[in-house]
């Protein structure tokens, strides 16, 4: 199993959803990093649940930041934040323990760790664990913002419901941060909830699609051929539970359009090089070229519905039926979006200092 990510700065991930606790360990980030507590309780405070909109269990996520860290910056040495696990309810997972949920990794981890793999809740394939994610998340969303680099996402779409573009990245983004469910309409807002009140009503679940941008990164940022910024964030955005499909900029809308259409203008404005359009997010040769990085992530519906599903016993080799108990949500797009926004941030610090060297974060 591989839960080490980055190449400069990495991220190493560690914990299951019903273990004692979750935790993360960020190595090569820069020393002299301001680390602000309240900013990781406030990231961690976008992830929880939000009533009957999401799961039923709700835990402290309280952070405790164990090493790395000294007088309130980062001291260049591996930083590890553990975080406990307090309200679990792991007899919920015992009637089912063969029998495979549809949508999980129950069957592929039984196959893969030969039955020893832990399965409640869904073990180290579960949600639960990007609450460490987002932990390690704000210290990186904070060393950015030091550089001016700001990190935002919205909800997109729900259903046949689209919410407003980005328009003033650095504004929308700035709103976006203190909102619990980042919608940049507010009637987009309330027709989203009204169609997840309507699923978890049904026993059922929905998706979504989530809209990242990246503004005020440096020119010149990447590393072709394989660790260009598309790469790089595809790696880690597919990384997290549920993401489905990660597309830049215009991306699959290209294929109904020309070169002459899709192609973004070079000119000068304010003696800088900017582009008329953005159509390829801010990246030209897997590089940075100044204008915002925009993606989009496909979050899929929640796996675990409480309807009655086929399924398999996959000890007895023989087809059962499954209804699955526990405490989920009808909807996951609304909390993962602050996941994305941290492995966003998670891989532009590696690339900069990658490109301009340990120190660059640092006093």
């Amino acid at each position: 199993m591989k839960n080490v990510f980055g190449n400069c700065v990495t991220m190493t991930l560690f914990g299951e959803s019903h273990g004692e606790k979750i935790g993360v360990v960020i190595d090569g980030l820069s020393p002299g990093i301001k680390v602000d507590e309240e900013k990781i309780n406030h990231q961690l405070s976008l992830r929880k649940p939000q009533g009957k909109l999401s799961t039923a269990r709700v835990e402290e996520d309280k952070p405790e930041i164990v090493s790395g860290v000294f007088n309130g910056y980062t001291t260049g040495t591996p930083i590890c934040i553990l975080i406990s696990n307090s309200n679990t309810k792991s007899k919920d997972y015992s009637k089912t323990r063969y029998i495979a949920r549809p949508g999980h990794a129950d069957y592929t981890a039984y196959e893969k760790y030969h039955g020893y793999e832990d399965y409640r809740g869904g073990g180290h394939f579960s949600g639960r664990l990007t609450t460490a994610i987002v932990a390690a998340g704000a210290i990186f969303l904070s060393a950015l913002e030091e550089k001016g680099i700001k990190i935002g996402s919205h909800i997109s779409k729900c259903m046949d419901i689209e919410d407003a573009s980005f328009t003033d990245y650095e504004k929308d983004i700035d709103t976006l941060s203190n909102k619990l469910f980042a919608a940049l309409s507010d009637e987009a807002e309330n027709r989203m909830k009204e169609y997840i009140l309507k699923a978890s009503e049904e026993k059922d679940s929905i998706g979504g699609i989530i809209e990242t941008a990246i503004v005020n990164m440096p020119k010149g940022v990447g590393e072709p051929f394989f660790d260009s910024i598309e790469s790089r964030l595809s790696h880690a955005l597919f990384s997290i539970p549920g993401i489905k499909g990660v597309e830049f900029g215009m991306g699959f809308e290209m294929a109904k359009h020309y070169g002459s259409e899709v192609n973004d203008s070079f000119r000068i404005k304010d003696e800088e090089i900017v582009t008329d359009t953005n159509n390829n997010a801010g990246i030209n040769g897997g590089i940075s070229n100044g204008m915002p990085i925009v993606l989009k992530c496909v979050v899929k519906p929640t796996p675990s519905i409480y309807k009655k599903q086929k399924s398999v016993d996959f000890k007895e080799m023989k087809e059962e039926d499954i209804e699955i108990e526990g405490r989920h949500d009808p909807a996951i797009f609304p909390r993962a979006r602050v996941v994305i926004d941290s492995m966003c941030a998670m891989v532009m610090c590696d690339l900069l200092i990658e490109r301009y060297g340990t120190d660059y974060f640092g006093e």
